[in-house]
C-alpha cells in the first residue's frame, strides 16, 4: 500500500511517499480501506517527534480515518453493537497509521456511519467533534445559557464547538485572527475577538465582570494563564492541546517549547478551592478503557448530524500524496474548519 512516512522528525518536508506492506489486523482488529483522513494538531507535533507517547520513526502519522470495511475483525466478539461487515462504510480512531490506503483498527474504534454523510465529513468528526462535546457536556456538564470562550473558533475543534454551543443555548466568544473575524459572526459566534487587536481577557471582562463557565485552550503557554483569568466562581478550563510550542515554520524549537513552558501556570489546589474552579485535560488517544462512553458521544453526534444541528466545516482537501503541503497549510494558520487528505 502506498503511505506517507517520516523517518526523521523535521519540518513537512520530511514526509515521504512510499510503498510499504499492508497492515495485519490483530484478531480484535478491523482492516479499513482508508478514503479520507482527518488531519489535527497532534499530526504535526508527531511529525517533528513532540507528541507524547508517539512511535518512533519510522512512523506513518494520522489519527483518524473515513472509509470502507475491507475486513472485519477474524474475532466476531470484538465489535460493539451490530458485527462489521465488509463494504461497511465507517468512520475510525486510529493510533497513528492513518495516512495510507489501509488501516488496522480495534473493531471498538471503529463506527458505522450514514449513508448519506461524504468521507470526508466523516473523517472530519472523530477528534474535533468528540474533542468538543466530551470537553463540553460530559467533563464540562455545560448548562443551556452558560458562557464558553473558544480559542481558536475557525479551526476544526473550534467551529465544532461553536456548533456544538449554538446547538444547546449557550453563549460564545471566539477568538481568530483578522480574516476569521466575518466568518466567526456567520456561525453564530456573539462576541468575535480578533485576538491580534483585542485582549481577549478584557473583552471577556467587559460582558461578563464575574467571569465566563467555560474556557476551551489548546493554547498553551501565557494564554493558558489570561484564560484561567477569565472564570468566574464554577469555571471551568478545558485544556487540549498547547500549539504555543510550535511556530509557523513548522520546525521543531526546543527553546520555544521551553519558554511556552516556562510560562504556563501552575494551579494550586488552595487556589482551586478558593475560586471554586476546575482544570480538565482532555486527550481522546487515553481514553481507550472508555471506548463505550465515547461511542455513546458520537451515537449523539451522529444524531446531531442528521438533525442538522452539525455538520463540519471541511476548509480544504488534498491528495495523500501531498501531505507536506496541507502540514504548511494549518501551520500557516490558514485553515478554517477542517483539513482533510483524501485517498482515491
Amino acid at each position: 500500500m502506498r503511505a506517507m512516512i517520516v523517518r526523521r522528525p523535521g519540518p513537512p518536508e520530511v514526509f515521504e511517499e512510499r510503498e510499504v506492506p499492508d497492515p495485519s489486523p490483530a484478531p480484535h482488529e478491523v482492516l479499513v480501506r482508508v478514503r479520507a483522513v482527518g488531519i489535527n494538531f497532534a499530526d504535526l507535533f508527531a511529525r517533528m517527534g513532540m507528541y507524547p507517547g508517539q512511535p518512533k520513526p519510522p512512523l506513518i502519522p494520522g489519527l483518524e480515518v473515513a472509509g470502507v470495511v475491507e475486513r472485519p475483525p477474524a474475532d466476531t466478539s470484538a465489535a460493539q453493537g451490530e458485527a462489521l461487515r465488509a463494504g461497511d462504510r465507517v468512520a475510525a480512531l486510529t493510533s497513528f497509521g492513518a495516512y495510507a490506503e489501509l488501516a488496522a483498527v480495534p473493531a471498538q474504534r471503529v463506527y458505522r456511519i450514514p449513508q448519506e454523510m461524504s468521507f470526508e465529513d466523516a473523517a472530519a468528526i472523530p477528534v474535533n467533534y468528540l474533542t468538543a462535546y466530551h470537553s463540553m457536556f460530559v467533563m464540562g456538564n455545560l448548562q443551556r445559557g452558560d458562557r464558553i470562550l473558544v480559542h481558536g473558533a475557525g479551526g476544526g475543534v473550534g467551529i465544532a464547538a461553536v456548533q456544538l454551543a449554538k446547538a444547546r443555548g449557550l453563549v460564545v466568544f471566539g477568538t481568530a485572527g483578522t480574516t476569521k473575524q466575518d466568518y466567526l459572526r456567520q456561525i453564530g459566534v456573539d462576541h468575535p475577538i480578533d485576538y491580534t487587536k483585542e485582549d481577549f481577557l478584557s473583552v471577556v471582562r467587559r460582558v461578563a465582570p464575574k467571569g465566563i463557565e467555560m474556557v476551551l485552550d489548546p493554547i498553551g503557554g501565557k494564554t493558558l494563564a489570561k484564560s484561567a483569568k477569565c472564570l468566574g466562581t464554577m469555571g471551568r478550563l478545558v485544556v487540549y492541546g498547547f500549539s504555543a510550542t510550535v511556530g509557523p515554520s513548522g520546525k521543531r524549537s526546543l527553546l520555544r517549547a521551553a519558554w511556552a513552558m516556562m510560562q504556563t501556570p501552575r494551579f494550586h489546589p488552595m487556589t482551586l478551592m478558593r475560586r471554586n474552579i476546575a482544570v480538565i485535560g482532555v486527550h481522546l488517544g487515553r481514553l481507550e478503557d472508555r471506548s463505550g462512553q465515547l461511542r455513546i458521544e458520537l451515537a449523539e453526534l451522529l444524531r446531531m448530524y442528521g438533525t442538522r444541528e452539525i455538520k463540519p466545516v471541511v476548509g480544504k482537501t488534498f491528495p495523500l500524496a501531498e501531505a507536506a503541503a496541507a502540514h504548511r497549510y494549518i501551520h500557516a494558520r490558514k485553515n478554517i474548519g477542517k483539513v482533510v487528505l483524501t485517498v482515491p
